[in-house]
């Protein structure tokens, strides 16, 4: 009896009417007084005493489960129309949001636009990388101070692996494999152990470039930067070069470029002396270009790096550089880019 419940209950599960008289005639087929579901209430009575509660409890179940499964298919064509007939077709649509870039990706690719107009071409390299990639081959001494802990991140205190510090690591094992001439930048996101404030983060974005080729000289360098920082300021954009040092470059300079909130008048941007810093750069030590296998007294090289942080800060106006990383979308959807 109990296994004829349960088929009559995966039947009557499965029924479906296609207009209310076919509705109609499944509530006669099993909730009639000569229905399927009825004969079981009469069989009843034939039932052994010891199985009459179960089966009696799942005769009733059984019932319940056909009037709400019928009721339910009568209901939906009890006022004659389809559920379509009382929508408004005209209305217009719910409009989808849409995103938007990121403020770095638009400075990101917006520099690698303008470089590529130059004939630079995009390296990438790992994030996790080696001493030698990120230090040795680039002239940095034993006891640098950038190979301490404060400024380094270096995974599970094994002194050959470590987070990169810049992306001049790519520019090594480009300079192992490759040949000049040599043209390329190298975007990428870095790691320095640093305290997150306004205006410093733990983690953030570079872009470096290398040239080298025979008779590369600092007046390449110069007219390169140049040519970049009216491409992404404007054309009235000015830039001064100031002595630094760099153990990858020598010589080795600050470029700065005049304030375009101001015009170089001066302003609380550029703290009212007309030129804001964006970035290092200089002529490649000629001990680099040895240690990655470049004959450093036939070919010559300039190198150059920036921070897209800095660069989208000078560009949108950002006073705060954790916005750039909280993904906020009252922040983000103030940037809109076809780039």
């Amino acid at each position: 009896m109990l296994d004829r419940i349960k088929s009559l209950h995966d039947e009557i599960a499965c029924i479906t009417a296609a207009n209310k008289d076919e509705a109609e005639e499944l509530r006669i087929k099993y909730l009639s007084k000569k229905g399927l579901v009825s004969k079981l209430f009469d069989e009843f009575k034939n039932v052994p005493v010891e199985q009459k509660k179960a089966v009696g409890a799942a005769i009733n179940e059984l019932k319940n489960f056909a009037t709400e499964k019928i009721n339910g298919l009568k209901e939906a064509f009890q006022s004659g129309h389809s559920g379509a007939e009382g929508l408004d077709l005209t209305l217009p649509g719910d409009s989808i949001s849409l995103g938007s870039r990121h403020p770095l990706s638009i400075v990101r690719n917006e520099i690698i636009r303008i470089f590529s107009r130059l004939g630079f071409v995009v390296s990438e390299g790992p994030e996790i990388e080696d001493d030698w990639h990120v230090f040795s081959a680039l002239n940095f001494a034993p006891e640098h101070p950038a190979r301490d802990m404060q400024d380094t991140f270096f995974i599970e205190k094994d002194p050959d692996v470590l987070l990169r510090t810049h992306t001049s690591s790519v520019q090594v094992r480009v300079m192992e494999k490759t040949q000049p001439p040599i043209r390329a930048i190298f975007p990428g996101r870095v790691f320095r152990n640093e305290a997150i404030s306004y205006r410093a983060h733990c983690i953030f974005h570079q872009v470096e470039g290398l040239y080298v080729d025979e008779n590369v000289s600092f007046a390449d360098l110069k007219q390169t930067l140049l040519f970049f920082s009216r491409e992404l300021f404007g054309e009235k954009t000015e830039i001064r070069l100031r002595p630094s040092y760099f153990p990858f470059t020598e010589p080795s300079a600050e470029m700065d470029v005049s304030c375009s909130i101001c015009g170089g008048k001066g302003c609380n941007v550029c703290k009212h002396t007309g030129w804001l810093e964006i970035m290092g750069c200089g002529m490649v030590d000629p001990n680099v270009l040895d240690l990655c296998g470049i004959d450093s007294k036939k070919y010559t090289g300039f190198a150059f790096g920036m921070g897209i942080e800095r660069i989208a800060m000078l560009k949108y106006g950002v006073k705060d550089l954790r916005l750039f990383f909280e993904n906020d979308v009252r922040f983000l959807n103030q940037f809109q880019s076809a780039l």
